[in-house]
């Protein structure tokens, strides 16, 4: 199975503009191994806990693994989550019209104007794009399920498809569905309000005394 790393709060489109389409991010990095010709969804794990969103967002489904081995946090208990999500279509293509919008800025390409982006160039465009509307879809998710990313290695996300062939085979316009795995916290703003027990309760109340007649 191969799998595809992605980190939570990187922000790909200042870097694929910059490098102008030599090279990928070094925060986004490709394990190696075989994969079907077709493009399916890794089957969802067993066990671990549904997690109820805090706020609406349809396609999605959040479970919790369990605590997660050798990661800490200062803001509470780090757990691994499963993610299935959908990055919308309307998303993908936005980001893929901003990536070729500043591409041409900088876009210098031997027997093409300046400022025109050849066509071999169009389905790295679209990679980025792709990659970018899944690391929004995450971070809405972690939003949407009252969670905390965490900062650097210890935020990488674990997309389970192989994106890049993901990619490949997509019409930019549709919906993208996904699954992935990641480290993270339950946002502690989040968590619900102490309850006062009966033992906590204080009654102020004045003893009047009455003199007998």
């Amino acid at each position: 199975m191969k799998v595809y790393y992605i980190a939570l709060t990187l922000s790909l489109l200042s870097h694929h503009v910059a490098n102008a389409f030599v090279s990928q991010s070094p925060m986004v990095t490709v394990r190696p191994s075989a994969l079907a010709a077709s493009i399916e969804l890794i089957p969802e794990p067993e066990g671990g806990e549904e997690v109820t969103a805090v706020k609406t967002m349809p396609g999605s489904r959040m479970k919790n693994m369990g605590e997660a081995d050798s990661v800490q946090d200062e803001d509470g208990t780090v757990y691994k989550f499963w993610l299935t999500a959908t990055a919308e279509g309307a998303l993908i293509k936005q980001m893929n019209t901003q990536i070729l919008k500043d591409a041409a800025k900088k876009a210098d390409f031997p027997g093409f104007r300046k400022g025109q982006v050849p066509p071999y160039a169009m389905p790295q465009i679209k990679g980025f794009a792709v990659q970018e509307g899944i690391i929004e879809t995450v971070k809405s998710a972690v939003e949407a399920y009252g969670l905390k990313s965490l900062p650097g290695s210890k935020g990488e996300v674990e997309v389970l498809e192989n994106v890049p062939d993901m990619a490949k085979a997509y019409k930019v316009g549709d919906d993208l569905q996904f699954t992935a795995t990641f480290k993270a916290v339950f946002n502690p703003e989040n968590a619900p309000a102490k309850a006062i027990s009966a033992d906590d309760t204080v009654i102020d109340a004045e003893v009047e005394e009455v003199e007998d007649a």
